[in-house]
């Protein structure tokens, strides 16, 4: 079942201070923080400050924000997707082997992460960009606190 379809915003790196921007603009309540360090193993020293994942609730809407990360360019004009969270891994791969016929790009194909057992995102057909997310409460582990 379909959790939510959320909006995901991808910074050029400065995602802390997006979180903290975003949180003082729209009084939000930071429900999760983690940063590249805190998640990853072996995170090369000016990487792990950057932003794996943060999501925000305003008036109950949540905000998912992450740094486009060490290994990906940041690129204007993609830098905001849907976010499908599921309950589940098979719903995950279920929906992700419908959505990927003639996808246009597979930036990440569906697998675990350090935030979900499976996460993918990707450009459908139509051009339009999507991340599948078994949100599964108590994943993830460390959280940054603000």
């Amino acid at each position: 079942m379909v959790k939510a379809i959320e909006l995901y915003l991808v910074t050029d790196n400065n995602g802390l201070e997006a979180v903290n921007f975003y949180k003082n603009v729209f009084q939000a309540e930071v429900l999760a923080c983690t940063t590249y360090g805190q998640a990853i193993p072996n995170t090369p020293e000016e990487k792990k400050d950057l932003l794996l994942n943060a999501c925000l609730s305003i008036d109950g809407i949540r905000l998912q924000i992450s740094d486009n990360g060490p290994d990906f360019p940041y690129v204007a004009g993609t830098n905001m997707t849907a976010c499908l969270q599921l309950d589940s891994a098979q719903e995950a791969k279920e929906l992700y082997e419908k959505l990927t016929v003639d996808a246009e790009n597979i930036g990440l194909e569906l697998q675990e992460t350090p935030w979900s057992p499976a996460y993918a995102n990707f450009t459908d057909k139509f051009g339009m960009n999507w991340q599948i997310n078994a949100d599964i409460p108590g994943f993830v582990s460390e959280s940054v606190n603000f």
